[in-house]
């Protein structure tokens, strides 16, 4: 009995030994105001060619993504108008995971990832748009 203990212990170290390290949760990155504010924000009131600015249809709009309604001649959001587009964009986004990120996937075209159901059109052709990397670098946690 004492040589199938000791065979037992032996063969349950050499596994234990064997087996792979569990994987070290890396935290999500967070994500940054002032990135948001100075790169992200104005992705939103770009003119795209054969698209409208995201700004027109989800300003005060009725669907998931509602951006502050910019003040009549203004050209830029104030501050507090820009705490609330963060946060709001904050919702719509999975921290570290641009893949599976709503902001990022509704207006990419679907042929390269993007959700079918976007009613704006695919302002992103493919995630290789310059627009497109500033939206999955916020997402990843990119800082100024």
């Amino acid at each position: 009995m004492a040589a199938w203990r000791t065979r037992f212990i032996m063969t349950a170290a050499l596994l234990a030994a064997a087996s792979p390290l569990p994987m070290a949760t890396r935290a999500a990155p967070s994500l940054d105001y002032e990135f948001f504010k100075t790169r992200v924000q104005p992705v939103f009131l770009q003119k795209r060619d054969g698209h409208t600015r995201c700004y027109v249809c989800h300003a005060e709009s009725n669907n998931a993504f509602r951006l502050e309604r910019l003040a009549p001649g203004a050209s830029v959001w104030t501050e507090e108008q820009s705490r609330k587009n963060f946060e709001m964009a904050a919702i719509l986004v999975n921290p570290g995971d641009p893949a599976t990120s709503r902001l990022l996937q509704q207006p990419l075209a679907p042929e390269v990832g993007g959700n079918v159901f976007h009613s704006g059109g695919r302002q992103f052709a493919s995630k290789d748009d310059p627009n497109w990397k500033i939206l999955a670098d916020w997402v990843n946690g990119q800082k100024l």
